[in-house]
């Protein structure tokens, strides 16, 4: 096999006439030229808690976390089948808990699912603290066109305890979210409005007009009351969040988009219509958005706690006789076994999202290879904080070893998030109230 030396980088194709023309960076010019395959992180999250029926209705089958083993490996529940397929892809993680939780009013489990928080605050008047996403995004900002992808049910950012958003910024504010297909594809994918310049000067002047409304709206505060000054407070991390992202659009404004097919992409989908056209919509921008590396991080709120939300109404479409909030506090066999089947409808549409990923390719493996997503809740069973239902899937690329049901008692979430951190290349040595990272798990490092 002929060794060849490294190409240089100023490599070019010389053509007729003697035109010339660079070629694209290629593995023979060095990892320096080419760089490392992204690495990526979803968070995705179920309000509610999920299946974990009660053993004397005999539903043990439709458990989330698998109940039963055959030739050494975990039999998947019935409400987790459609995630078969991708069996050496994922595991299932059990025993986890944020310990600030059951310190905590119940239904602000989705609040605190990225940060751990409130065990204690930053600052005084502070509720929260940075989520996982947006210390990862502020990590991979510099790689990618937007910092961070944040979509929801219901867009915005809801309030305290019934929250509409489960990312929150480096300051544990409240940072709204997306909800229209639409809107998020033209804010990912339709940059160009004409010429460079011309989107260059679109784009200064929004930052401009960002920045006036940001004046006013600090001069407007000073006059309000104290209710009237957190809701500002909320206006004011949308319109940092905003300006941010404006900022990210105009250093990339003149390298192209990478060239994809968006003929499968309903954009007219609604959270108002049918769910699992929705839900498929929503998990199809996330995959174009990584393959295209458009950004590193994104979390999505499949739906809200308390039955707040459009989404809660999602059993009933889809003929269960009850909504989601109510079916999670079932006790009965018939009401655990339709809360179980609605688990089931989420996993099909988690399992079409890993499949998108499988499909898209880096340089190095799929997609899924090099991202880490995470599919959980805030609570197990009703509000209670602890042994919370989660499972994490690729990042084969990345250092986990998939196809186990790893399960230590009262481990620690957020040393679990530290692992995360560690696998991205996020060497920070704590994470909330981490104690470490999480030892003898699917974490290679750990």
């Amino acid at each position: 096999m002929k060794t060849w030396q490294k190409m240089d980088r100023r490599a070019f194709l010389h053509g007729i006439g003697g035109v010339a023309l660079a070629l694209p960076g290629l593995d023979a010019m060095g990892a320096e030229v080419t760089g490392q395959a992204p690495r990526r992180f979803c968070a995705i999250y179920t309000a509610n808690g999920m299946s974990l029926p009660r053993a004397e209705n005999g539903l043990d089958d439709w458990s989330f976390f698998p109940t039963a083993e055959k030739d050494g490996e975990f039999v998947f529940g019935k409400s987790t089948e459609p995630l078969v397929p991708f069996r050496k892809q994922l595991s299932f993680m059990g025993g986890l808990h944020h310990p600030s939780g059951p310190k905590a009013d119940p239904h602000t489990c989705s609040d605190m699912w990225l940060t751990g928080a409130p065990l204690h605050n930053p600052k005084p008047g502070t509720y929260n603290t940075a989520g996982l996403d947006q210390v990862i995004a502020q990590h991979t900002k510099q790689h990618c066109r937007q910092p961070s992808l944040i979509l929801s049910i219901d867009a915005g950012t809801g309030f305290l305890s019934r929250t509409g958003t489960i990312s929150y910024s480096m300051e544990g504010k409240p940072i709204p979210a997306e909800n229209n297909p639409r809107r998020i594809f033209d804010r990912l994918f339709k940059g160009d409005r004409g010429s460079v310049q011309a989107e260059r000067d679109h784009i200064q002047r929004r930052i401009k007009l960002v920045d006036a409304v940001v004046d006013s709206a600090k001069a407007l505060d000073k006059q309000l009351g104290k209710s009237d000054r957190e809701r500002m407070e909320q206006y004011l991390t949308s319109l940092n969040e905003v300006e941010s992202r404006l900022a990210a659009s105009e250093r990339w404004i003149d390298i192209p988009l990478k060239k994809q097919d968006y003929a499968h992409l309903n954009l007219e989908a609604t959270s108002e219509g049918e769910p699992a056209e929705f839900y498929k919509t929503m998990f199809d921008l996330i995959a174009l958005a990584f393959d295209a590396d458009i950004t590193r991080s994104i979390a999505f709120m499949l739906n809200r706690e308390d039955g707040m939300g459009i989404s809660d109404t999602f059993p009933l479409k889809l003929g269960l006789t009850k909504t989601h909030h109510a079916l999670s506090h079932a006790t009965d066999k018939d009401g655990q076994h339709q809360f179980a089947k609605y688990d089931k409808f989420l996993c099909e549409r988690v399992a079409e999202f890993l499949g998108k990923l499988t499909g898209y390719k880096d340089r190095n493996g799929s997609v899924l290879d090099n991202t880490v997503v995470l599919f959980g809740s805030g609570a197990s069973t009703t509000h209670n904080p602890r042994n919370l239902p989660t499972l994490v899937a690729g990042g084969a690329n990345l250092g986990l070893k998939h196809g186990v049901y790893w399960k230590k008692e009262d481990a620690r979430m957020s040393n679990m998030y530290l692992s995360i951190l560690h696998s991205l290349g996020v060497e920070l040595e704590s994470f909330a109230d981490s104690t470490g990272t999480l030892s003898g798990s699917i974490f290679s490092r750990a």
